[in-house]
C-alpha cells in the first residue's frame, strides 16, 4: 500500500515568521498537527474556525499556561494554507480577539487569490 503524497503547505503573510517566534515545543506540536492536514487527516486538536464556513480550522497548543493557535484552510484541492499563527491573548475569557478574526478573514481571501494564481481557477 502506497502512502498518500502530502499537499504542499503555503504560509500566508507573516504566518511562518509568527510560527518561528513561538517556543520550540509549540512549533513542533503545531507543525506536527499541520502535517496531519497535509496528508488529508484531521489533526487531534483541530476544531472548526467559526465565521468562515467549511474548510477552515484551528489547532490549539497549551504550553506553560499560555495558549497558541494556528488557523489553516483545506478548502483547496491542491494545497493547505496556514492563515494565522498566534498566542491567544483575549481580554475576555475564551473569546478570540476581533483583530485576529479579521486577520483570518483577510488572509483567507489572500489564500484564495494565491491559489488561483498558482494552481488555476476552479480547482477547489
Amino acid at each position: 500500500m502506497a502512502l498518500a503524497k502530502p499537499k504542499p503547505l503555503h504560509w500566508i503573510a507573516s504566518s511562518l515568521d509568527d510560527m518561528r517566534s513561538l517556543p520550540d515545543e509549540v512549533q513542533d506540536d503545531l507543525g506536527y498537527q499541520l502535517g496531519y492536514a497535509q496528508f488529508g487527516a484531521m489533526p487531534p486538536s483541530a476544531k472548526p474556525w467559526k465565521g468562515e464556513g467549511p474548510g477552515v480550522f484551528e489547532v490549539v497548543e497549551d504550553y506553560r499556561g499560555d495558549t497558541y493557535r494556528a488557523v489553516y484552510t483545506v478548502r483547496f484541492a491542491e494545497a493547505v494554507y496556514a492563515l494565522h499563527v498566534f498566542q491567544k491573548k483575549s481580554p475576555k475569557g475564551i473569546k478570540t480577539r476581533q483583530s485576529d478574526v479579521d486577520l483570518v478573514k483577510r488572509r483567507l481571501k489572500e489564500a484564495q487569490r494565491q491559489y488561483e494564481e498558482q494552481y488555476g481557477q476552479g480547482r477547489e
